[in-house]
């Protein structure tokens, strides 16, 4: 984030934008009315206390003092301290309830945000950000809701109730009392400004610094393969020290103004004293009253102490809570409450006058002018050099990116008219990096499809050739496979990935070098495989390896972003000049 992002006010509309995200507090209004009505409550009965004590300490100054009053008055005191105790006690409580209740709505509603987003948010958002908006922002969100909101509500509500009491005890000493306010306030708010820009800065650092921890154990075996441990420990260790150095810098503030307030705040109970003593010799006020004065000071002062803190803490949550107000107006691909219903195609595909850049890269056109069209069952091959598109006409067809020009059809019938999840659904990927979730080999193969039974996830390992080396671990389909696929070889985690889409049973079928990390007799038991399931299924093979394609029903060479040659591979083969044939000799050369 920029200086002058981080340095701006907040705006008035910043803050109401921010209020949204009080909404999630709806389901659980009640729990929160009567948890206000509680503080409300508490806070009034703590307010009749000082009237309390200055009743004892003047009836122990009487000459009619009586042991049987001053016990009336001590259980009198006693009685309000319980009433205080048990409205507290409710009012903590369910400021709790609303607290984590509404917090798990946010973060699954925020879950669910991201988890349907398109594919270019996540280009354009670190792993480590999001995961920052989910786990820091929400805890900071929680913090305003629960203790924090009710903290900062009685804090405001104690001096508004006890200051007409203090004008009734004495004005003049209320006006040398409340001399002291206008400091405090303009300390409040330059202060409060201050820190809240710092306590966001570090918020920004924190989030940073979860990136590298996330980047670095993903990418471990990078990590350890290039011996950069201490690259990334340091780099990590500059993250974390500049997270120090800048909640430090908060700090540093934050204590300076605790200690102004504490100086202000024993200095005015000093100066109140020494003035009400001398109000008490003359005979204008008794002993009780200066008492009750005093009690009273003590609960605005330590409202107003605290005050700095609790709206510190509120500002802090404005902008946790519009950085989760962003994600939460993104616009949804795929949403969870639309009933999706299964479309039956066959499988025909057409690309028409395709135009595309990445979003990110308007500047460099992927496909000027792309045309082709795939018969329902045919088995294509994409060929080509790195960078040439062959993976984004597979982005294409799966809709995580719109064509800025020309259209895709399915089965006669444009792209856009299906619904993502329901296309999705007859789609099956075999990805030549594989991702395993860190579950077992059962949930992993069971992904492509929810719910299926072990003697299903068990077929479709046999199919894959993956049967074998499952059943010789001890714990077989239970096997866990550790964060990413670690604890598997690469062929291993191919085999699974090859079972995961025989089970999805997939119309339009997507090989990204399915075969790639297999051994020789495994591929070929996979490849046997591979050529049973594509039967029936438009089939795109993603292609370096020109050996795996020889049966292809059509090779499309792309380059440059257009399709520089098409046909079989015995026809390409023998094109003289052609761009095919000068691959397929290079690799026979390697």
């Amino acid at each position: 984030m920029s200086e002058k992002q981080t340095k701006r006010r907040v705006t008035f509309k910043e803050i109401s934008s921010s209020f949204k995200i009080y909404g999630f507090i709806k389901p659980y209004k009640w729990q929160f009315i009567i948890g206000i009505i509680c503080l409300v409550i508490s806070t009034a009965v703590v307010s009749v206390l000082p009237i309390g004590f200055r009743q004892l300490v003047d009836a122990a100054n009487s000459s009619a003092m009586s042991r049987e009053m001053l016990t009336k008055l001590g259980m009198y005191l006693v009685g309000i301290l319980l009433v205080q105790s048990v409205f507290s006690f409710f009012r903590i409580w369910l400021f709790e309830i609303v607290s984590q209740r509404s917090m798990s709505d946010i973060r699954r509603t925020l879950y669910e945000k991201i988890i349907t987003l398109p594919i270019s948010f996540y280009e354009n958002n670190r792993v480590g950000e999001l995961t920052s908006r989910i786990s820091s922002d929400v805890t900071q969100l929680q913090d305003a809701l629960g203790f924090n909101l009710a903290t900062f509500v009685r804090q405001l509500v104690l001096p508004v109730v006890c200051i007409p009491f203090l004008f009734t005890i004495s004005v003049k000493l209320t006006l040398v009392m409340v001399a002291t306010f206008p400091p405090l306030i303009i300390s409040a708010v330059i202060f409060g400004n201050y820190i809240r820009k710092l306590s966001k800065k570090s918020q920004d650092a924190l989030a940073s610094s979860t990136t590298i921890v996330e980047e670095t154990f993903q990418a471990a075996d990078v990590v350890k393969s290039y011996t950069n441990e201490t690259y990334e420990t340091n780099r990590y260790g500059k993250a974390v020290n500049h997270v120090a150095d800048v909640a430090l810098r908060a700090a540093k503030y934050r204590a300076s103004f605790v200690s102004f307030i504490i100086f202000a705040l024993i200095g005015s109970i000093v100066l109140i004293v020494w003035q009400g003593l001398s109000i008490v010799a003359a005979g204008e006020l008794s002993m009780g009253q200066l008492i009750e004065f005093l009690l009273f000071t003590v609960f605005i002062g330590g409202s107003l102490g605290g005050l700095s803190e609790s709206y510190s803490v509120i500002q802090k949550t404005v902008g946790a809570a519009e950085r989760i107000n962003e994600i939460l107006e993104e616009q949804s691909e795929v949403h969870l409450s639309d009933e999706t219903k299964m479309v039956t195609i066959t499988g025909n595909v057409r690309f028409e006058n395709i135009k595309f850049a990445y979003p990110t890269r308007k500047d460099i056109p992927i496909f000027s002018s792309l045309s082709f069209e795939v018969k329902p069952g045919e088995k294509i091959a994409l060929v080509g050099p790195s960078g040439s598109g062959k993976s984004t006409i597979i982005k294409l067809l799966s809709r995580y990116y719109q064509p800025d020009g020309g259209n895709i059809f399915l089965d006669e019938k444009p792209l856009n008219d299906f619904n993502v999840t329901a296309l999705r659904k007859n789609i099956g990927m075999v990805p030549q990096e594989v991702i395993l979730f860190g579950g077992t080999i059962g949930e992993n193969i069971a992904y492509g499809k929810p719910g299926a039974t072990l003697q299903e996830i068990a077929e479709a390992a046999r199919k894959a050739n993956a049967l074998q080396f499952i059943e010789s671990f001890p714990e077989g389909f239970d096997t866990t496979v550790g964060e990413r696929g670690v604890k598997l070889s690469g062929g291993q985690k191919q085999r699974i990935a090859i079972a995961r889409a025989i089970l999805r049973n997939p119309k339009i079928l997507i090989l990204d070098e399915a075969t790639s990390a297999l051994d020789a007799e495994s591929e070929k038991l996979v490849k046997d495989a591979l050529d049973e399931l594509m039967i029936g299924r438009t089939t795109f093979i993603i292609a370096h390896r020109l050996s795996t394609i020889r049966q292809a029903d059509k090779i499309l060479v792309i380059n440059k972003g257009k399709i520089a040659e098409q046909g079989t591979h015995k026809e390409l083969a023998t094109l003289q000049d052609g761009t095919y044939s000068r691959l397929l000799k290079l690799q026979f050369e390697d």
